[in-house]
């Protein structure tokens, strides 16, 4: 099992470098090549949010991306350090009305990503969450039995 970890400050400049690193990475592993734009897209979705997370929640740290390269998967996993408010509460700082424009945003970010990867988790909580996307790889020519 290959990894490579990607930090970057959370600008949204550096998102673009994040979307071409994990295209590269993903087509080294061996994800099929028609699946590479979706590939791009759902980074690129990921860490907009996760960079919108931190930039709204005054976080210095760093958004971690992990391209994970498995016997037949490849995985990313997009995290933030940003506290994810659990259903029904708001997250600390929050006034009442930003909890609901963000609330919005973010589900509407995680729906992109969802249409874009069959395989997806999702988890959050005090100290940060993360997305974790998985696609299927395929064997290099002359592997094939």
């Amino acid at each position: 099992m290959a990894t490579v970890e990607l930090r970057f400050s959370a600008l949204p400049e550096h998102v673009r470098t994040a979307r071409l690193v994990a295209a590269a990475v993903a087509r080294r592993a061996g994800v099929d090549e028609a699946v590479l734009d979706e590939v791009r897209l759902a980074v690129g979705e990921a860490c907009s949010r996760a960079v919108g997370l931190h930039r709204n929640g005054g976080i210095s740290a760093p958004v971690k991306v992990l391209l994970i390269e498995e016997e037949k998967q490849f995985s990313i996993e997009v995290g933030d350090e940003a506290p994810h408010a659990t259903s029904g509460e708001r997250a600390p700082g929050d006034a009442p009305g930003d909890a609901d424009a963000e609330t919005e945003e973010d589900e509407m970010g995680l729906a992109v990503i969802s249409g874009l990867v069959d395989d997806v988790e999702v988890s959050a909580g005090q100290h940060g969450g993360s997305i974790r996307m998985r696609w299927p790889t395929v064997p290099p020519a002359g592997l094939l039995a």
